[in-house]
């Protein structure tokens, strides 16, 4: 290391933990024939892009950032960078090496701004629907059980798994939370998650929660991981983990233990596993299992940030023991994948939560990359909908994504933070003033950054969404888009639903001879015309 580059690194560290970083410009970047060079660069590597992947994907993976609006996207970035201990701003996270972007129209039927059950809805099932239910068409009203038989949706997870594919779904949210439940569930309510949570008047109506039609609609889900562990236990049963801690009890009214039911629907020739910790997941011969259901926390899983490292898994792990299980079947896979918890920590104003959730996502974006194939594997990567987050205030180069503008304001003559919410828990006022923010540390990783207007839960935020795809048919993923295209696109990349063109006309989908089979009996009709 040269002691110039030292010394740069060392005063970048030093300015990245004040998070006051004077402008750096590193001294390549002082030179045009730089930016020339890495144009020229990114222009070849586009050039090779008319080079369309039009395989049929025998897997498809889809990454769904909760919350992950294009402002935490980048956010996200920098942190990543500064993690690196780089400047931050020119890193690349692996979603941004993904060569196709769309933009993602995310209102729900009746919400400009929408909720996370409705999208759900659509770029899973491939309809747009009103917020806050899960797997059903718009003729259905919220809360209203008997607006929904005759009006459920199937999502892509059950068009695989009619196709003999092997289907997968991986969270830090509870199993039974919005996202996670439009692939396999038809509720009026997102709030369903057991019959505890459900009115009288839809019980007597004959609708059912949300848990139990994850045991019940599509039995054989070969992995499901996440969190909600109470809601497969009966009323008050205390929890493997947190003992008599009422938040963690149990909650079934029916009184049915839905782990056994899951382990009962499953075929005696194969190997089901239940694991409730880090331990018991990590020490599964993989080879060995047809079905897991890791269930690791009674509820939502916890943040990246605070994990326990011994008991709970990281998003990354997750995805790693679902894709080795998933990937023996020869037909292929669909994984659904959510990086639940962007969008908690956003709602709480705890931006760093937020974004530390969305970096361990990427991080396992790119494991997913090593463990599949560009040339079989669609990889999509996009979020339900955004948040009133925002990062500004002319923040020099290499700021700290957590620190100070480099100015106060010029209304109070007060500090304030890069980082900001349009509404939020984050508005205080002290003695009738906006708080000093330099009086309390704004690094902390529950830091509550401040916002314009008071609420007690940051509110979403309605723009376009960012929608990330490499893989076989990714450019059907372009321009701006409604947000229920999405899976139609998945599944007539791999062969699945009811539109099979492409399978039609494509050798690798077995429905053509080979190139060089076709070509090799060719030659042999040739040979023989000569013998005879």
């Amino acid at each position: 290391m040269s002691r110039s580059f030292g010394s740069t690194m060392f005063l970048l560290l030093l300015c990245l933990m004040a998070g006051t970083c004077l402008s750096i410009v590193p001294e390549k970047e002082k030179n045009p024939w730089y930016w020339r060079e890495q144009a020229q660069r990114t222009l070849q590597h586009s050039l090779k892009l008319q080079n369309l992947n039009t395989n049929v994907a025998r897997n498809v993976i889809l990454f769904l950032g909760d919350g992950m609006g294009v402002s935490t996207v980048t956010a996200a970035r920098i942190l990543k960078g500064q993690l690196h201990h780089k400047l931050g701003e020119d890193f690349q996270l692996e979603m941004d090496k993904f060569p196709f972007v769309a933009l993602s129209k995310t209102y729900n039927t009746n919400a400009q701004v929408p909720d996370s059950a409705g999208t759900a809805t659509a770029y899973l099932c491939g309809v747009k629907s009103n917020e806050g239910t899960v797997g059903v068409s718009a003729a259905v009203t919220r809360s209203q059980c008997n607006t929904t038989k005759g009006n459920e949706v199937t999502s892509i997870l059950r068009w695989a798994k009619d196709a003999g594919k092997s289907v997968g779904i991986v969270t830090t949210t509870r199993v039974n939370h919005a996202t996670p439940s439009a692939a396999y569930a038809h509720s009026a309510d997102r709030d369903w998650y057991s019959d505890n949570e459900m009115p009288p008047e839809a019980l007597n109506q004959g609708c059912k929660d949300i848990a139990y039609q994850l045991m019940h609609n599509i039995p054989d889900i070969e992995v499901i991981m996440g969190g909600g562990r109470k809601y497969m236990f009966p009323k008050n049963t205390t929890d493997v983990e947190y003992g008599d801690d009422p938040k963690a009890r149990g909650t079934r009214l029916d009184g049915q233990v839905l782990i056994d039911v899951w382990k009962g629907k499953k075929p005696r020739n194969k190997n089901a596993h239940y694991v409730w910790n880090r331990m018991q997941l990590m020490n599964l011969d993989l080879n060995n299992v047809d079905y897991l259901l890791g269930l690791f926390e009674p509820s939502d899983m916890v943040y990246e940030l605070n994990r326990n490292n011994k008991t709970d898994p990281s998003l990354s792990e997750m995805v790693e023991v679902a894709i080795k299980i998933l990937r023996k079947n020869p037909k292929g896979f669909f994984l659904l994948v959510e990086g639940g918890r962007i969008d908690h920590g956003h709602h709480e104003g705890k931006a760093k939560q937020a974004l530390h959730e969305a970096v361990e996502m990427d991080r396992a974006i790119g494991l997913a990359g090593t463990l599949t194939s560009l040339e079989d594997t669609l990889t999509v990567v996009t979020a339900d909908h955004s948040h009133v987050f925002t990062f500004g205030g002319y923040t020099p180069r290499g700021n700290s994504i957590f620190g100070l503008a480099p100015v106060v304001s010029d209304t109070d003559n007060k500090p304030y933070t890069s980082i900001l919410y349009g509404n939020g828990p984050g508005y205080k006022v002290v003695a009738g003033q906006r708080e000093n923010v330099s009086t309390v540390d704004y690094a902390h990783d529950n830091y509550q950054a401040q916002s314009a207007v008071p609420l007690s839960y940051e509110t979403h935020g309605g723009e376009d969404v960012a929608v990330f795809a490499k893989g076989p048919m990714a450019h059907l993923l372009h321009g701006v888009q409604e947000q229920n295209y999405i899976p139609h696109v998945m599944a007539y990349a791999s062969c699945i639903g009811s539109i099979m063109d492409h399978c039609q006309s494509h050798p690798s989908a077995g429905l053509a001879p080979q190139p060089a089979l076709f070509s090799g009996l060719l030659t042999l009709l040739l040979l023989l015309s000569l013998l005879f």
